[in-house]
């Protein structure tokens, strides 16, 4: 018998960021982006104040990044479940807020609740769920079987299924940078 997994928490990360975060940047493009993020989302995001504060140059590689994942051929809600998924199989809580974030303003908060358990989940279709076996085998165990990846070609092409993989390898990049430094969550998802 299938072991049911548990409902993702709401997360906040009570201790602080293992670097202060910089509030008052010195440089304009900082500036901007900290004025850019409080429009858009409340408030200038922890990882902004500690990551490109201190790396400005990695403000481009982000914006670069996000800008290739809005031309992608999967569907929106596919790219906001498999980012969501990769950061909760990896203990994000920064990337799990932003996602419980964007879920209450979808309105899809209770298909994102599910999502830890996808695999029994009505709410899935069967390439929704095929998709999600594939980046958590390829976050948890960096490979993907052929048995996985056989399903997965069932239901999507050669472009669909390198745009899941750099879907994949981008979110872990963001959790492998947010974890270590312990960027917790900027309660978004509580404004």
């Amino acid at each position: 018998m299938e072991q049911t997994k548990t409902k993702a928490p709401n997360v906040t990360n009570p201790e602080k960021p293992r670097i202060e975060p910089i509030e008052n940047p010195s440089s304009i493009k900082l500036k901007l982006a900290y004025w850019f993020t409080k429009q858009q989302m409340g408030k200038a995001i922890t990882p902004l104040k500690i990551v490109q504060a201190r790396m400005p140059k990695t403000l481009s590689v982000s914006q670069k990044m996000m800008a290739a994942d809005e031309k992608l051929s999967l569907p929106n809600d596919l790219v906001f479940y498999i980012k969501s998924y990769v950061s909760t199989l990896n203990g994000c809580s920064f990337c799990i807020d932003l996602a419980q974030a964007e879920a209450e303003n979808e309105k899809v908060i209770e298909k994102y609740e599910q999502l830890l358990n996808y695999e029994s989940a009505d709410v899935f279709t069967d390439a929704e769920k095929a998709a999600l076996k594939y980046v958590e085998q390829a976050t948890v165990e960096k490979d993907v079987s052929e048995d996985v990846f056989q399903t997965v070609q069932q239901y999507f092409d050669d472009q669909e299924i390198v745009e899941m993989t750099w879907l994949n390898a981008t979110q872990n990049y963001y959790n492998l940078i947010n974890k270590p430094l312990n960027i917790g969550s900027d309660n978004l998802c509580n404004r």
